[in-house]
């Protein structure tokens, strides 16, 4: 290593980093007899009884895990579609005169060229994700199985382990952005989280997980979750007593004559409308669940979904339930 001149310096262009794993596992087990153990401390429950979170098992493998019991590697990412760290220029993402700091998942894709992002068999050209499944060819694939399994403890009472599992995940078109507020003196960010897994499981089990309790399935599960845009900042604060804040900004309101009567542009400030059309007609503003099919044990509900969902406004606030 050296140092550059500014002469040098001038030259970078600030591509970012791209990131890709290839041959990729992860699996972390708790193993008490040997100091292996993945602890949440620091939390009260209502009564005042100290809660603990262990983190009995998280993997990370190729799809066809069978709920974490067989373990390969898988890719993540490829080189031409890394995931991505990166300093962006706010100007062209709707955040002026701000050098935004960037993690992404690899980018999404044109319909002709990307994969249906649900499907095990799909093929180039079905849809718009970017992370090909598992094929003969490239029998580790880029989806991978995710699990974990979480015992809590609350005072001396331990209760069951939660087992969580999305299997032949796809997280493509995720994004954080973050950077600094002057007037407010705030981190802001904005969050974009797409989740897909044709299976997403959860349920509970007593502390040997021998006896477990029914199964929530929820079967071709799609998330595209949007916090923050370029009109509604997501603020990121601690408060006095050491809680978290998460606040959506809200949409500003029209002043008196901005918007006519009859709603049209014609009769509205030019500036105002466009402002209000942009925000109201941009999908990328929008979050969407769906669920293709959710069973709980032996019972079927069907399917459902929430499209389209606009948040106008959102605070979130932490607060410690200790009397």
């Amino acid at each position: 290593m050296r140092d550059l001149s500014d002469a040098e310096l001038s030259e970078v262009d600030g591509a970012g980093m791209g990131l890709v794993l290839e041959g990729f596992k992860f699996a972390h087990g708790t193993d008490i007899e040997n100091g292996q153990i993945f602890r949440i401390g620091g939390i009260k429950s209502s009564q005042g009884e100290d809660v603990e979170i262990i983190v009995n098992k998280l993997y990370i493998a190729a799809a066809g895990s069978n709920y974490g019991g067989t373990l390969e590697p898988v890719n993540l990412g490829r080189l031409i579609n890394p995931y991505r760290i990166d300093v962006v220029d706010g100007d062209d993402i709707g955040v002026p005169d701000k050098a935004v700091l960037e993690f992404a998942a690899p980018r999404k894709m044109a319909n002709a060229e990307g994969y249906d992002c649900m499907s095990a068999s799909a093929g180039a050209g079905s849809g718009t994700c970017a992370s090909r499944p598992a094929t003969a060819d490239l029998p580790q694939g880029e989806r991978p199985d995710i699990g974990l399994q979480l015992n809590f403890t609350v005072g001396e009472q331990a209760s069951a382990n939660i087992n969580v599992h999305a299997q032949s995940a796809v997280i493509d078109g995720s994004v954080i952005r973050l950077w600094g507020d002057d007037e407010r003196n705030q981190l802001v960010g904005q969050f974009k989280l797409n989740f897909y897994t044709p299976e997403l499981s959860i349920n509970a089990c007593d502390q040997d997980t021998t006896v477990c309790g029914s199964r929530i399935l929820l079967r071709d599960f799609a998330l595209e979750l949007a916090l923050g845009n370029a009109l509604q900042p997501m603020y990121l604060d601690v408060d006095g007593s050491g809680n978290f804040v998460l606040e959506v900004e809200r949409i500003r309101q029209p002043l008196a004559g901005e918007i006519g009567s009859d709603g049209l542009r014609a009769s509205s400030d030019g500036d105002a409308w466009d402002y209000y059309e942009g925000y109201y007609t941009n999908p990328e503003y929008r979050s969407s669940v769906t669920i293709g099919n959710l069973t709980v044990g032996d019972r079927d509900f069907g399917s459902g979904q929430i499209k389209g969902m606009l948040i106008q406004h959102l605070k979130i606030r932490t607060k410690d339930l200790a009397p």
